[in-house]
């Protein structure tokens, strides 16, 4: 039997807020945005969708699998199989509810209709053929390092992120649905992770730009900086990257509100902020917002939504987003213990969050303002301690 948390006390909408922030700040300098023509501010979403599909790796360390789900018109998950990736999962020491400590290890590809995913513990990456809800694996390659945990894709151009050996990232081109290495693509990001804190001080997400012209990295607290290296025409990265310092910030994942905006799960000061992405590579801050949580670390954009987890705290946070880059807390949300990564469905009625303590999965319905109402919730097979959620 379901057992539904209650919206805490921080989870009422400050509607005087929300409309502060959709009016904008005289005093803020205002960026550049091309947003979504759905925008969850503007409209209560309903219960009933076109349905569709959610993916979960499990991460095990006896075998890595992805655990596919139906998703109902109401937004409620049934399973509808397993498959093995064909790699094993990977746990860094000292994780507890999320062993890879990343971000973008299982990601969805709508365009060529591909699913690629991590297997930290074997090195390599494996892709799938989506049909629905059925998956069929086509290629199992070489991840080009030690310890992939996150991977970003644009167009036919993807890239993996490797945490470990002092850090690596490595380019593939995508034809038909399978992976090539691409030549001079190969770089090195010199991090060197703590012994007594591998999960806080290993490279945690890997992110295209929306045009597709930069890559950008979060070191998390090897290095406390997001580096970004441009890309050529060929999509080979710059030799060296502009690296953005955030002393103490340990920033931890990376989502983007628009064309320019840049905003980011900061696990050291437990806090959302917002940058501006410059043509030379620089971050221009905008905002910062404190979550209230324990351990921000995972964030996902949804139409001028931005959704948080708070491992520690076992809480997702709701934030608008301005065109001015502020940012305005809207909700707080009780999940199951260990909240990690999320993912909404395409038409943005539901957010469904990963919680690594149990390896449950919880599912909302999405409200005014980012507001979340839970609808029901689903055990993932031996996915305790997984990471990596995808929609369809």
């Amino acid at each position: 039997m379901l057992t539904l948390r209650r919206l805490s006390a921080a989870a009422a909408v400050t509607t005087a807020a929300a409309l502060t922030l959709a009016a904008g700040s005289a005093a803020a300098r205002p960026i550049a945005h091309h947003r979504s023509p759905r925008h969850p501010v503007l409209h209560q979403r309903g219960l009933s969708g076109p349905g569709g599909a959610v993916f979960v790796q499990t991460d095990s360390l006896t075998g890595n699998a992805i655990v596919a789900y139906e998703r109902a018109r109401n937004g409620t998950l049934t399973q509808a199989g397993t498959y093995a990736t064909g790699g094993d999962g990977g746990q860094l020491s000292g994780s507890v509810v999320d062993h890879l400590a990343s971000q973008n290890s299982l990601v969805y590809d709508a365009e060529a209709g591909e699913l690629f995913v991590v297997n930290a513990g074997s090195n390599t990456i494996s892709v799938f053929d989506v049909n629905g809800d059925r998956l069929q694996r086509r290629q199992v390659i070489a991840s080009g390092g030690s310890y992939p945990a996150s991977i970003a894709v644009y167009g036919d151009t993807v890239y993996v992120l490797n945490t470990l050996g002092g850090g690596t990232i490595q380019g593939y081109r995508l034809n038909g649905g399978l992976l090539t290495p691409l030549a001079g693509s190969t770089r090195a990001l010199g991090t060197t992770p703590d012994p007594a804190s591998v999960f806080t001080t290993t490279p945690g997400d890997i992110a295209f730009s929306p045009d597709g012209s930069d890559l950008l990295v979060t070191t998390k607290g090897s290095t406390n900086a997001i580096d970004v290296f441009a890309l050529n025409r060929l999509g080979q990265p710059s030799a060296t990257p502009v690296v953005n310092s955030e002393p103490g910030a340990v920033p931890f994942a990376l989502a983007f509100e628009g064309s320019d905006q840049v905003d980011v799960g900061e696990a050291g000061t437990n806090s959302i902020a917002s940058f501006e992405l410059r043509s030379n590579g620089t971050l221009q801050p905008l905002h910062t917002l404190a979550t209230g949580g324990a351990a921000t670390c995972w964030i996902v954009a949804d139409g001028g939504v931005l959704f948080a987890g708070n491992a520690g705290s076992a809480t997702e946070s709701s934030a608008l987003v301005s065109h001015f880059g502020e940012l305005v807390l809207t909700a707080t949300t009780a999940t199951d213990p260990g909240t990690v990564d999320a993912t909404p469905s395409p038409d943005g009625r539901y957010l469904y969050v990963q919680t690594g303590a149990n390896g449950i999965v919880d599912e909302f319905a999405v409200g005014f303002a980012g507001t979340l109402h839970e609808i029901g919730s689903v055990t993932v097979p031996n996915a305790a301690g997984g990471q990596g959620i995808a929609s369809s």
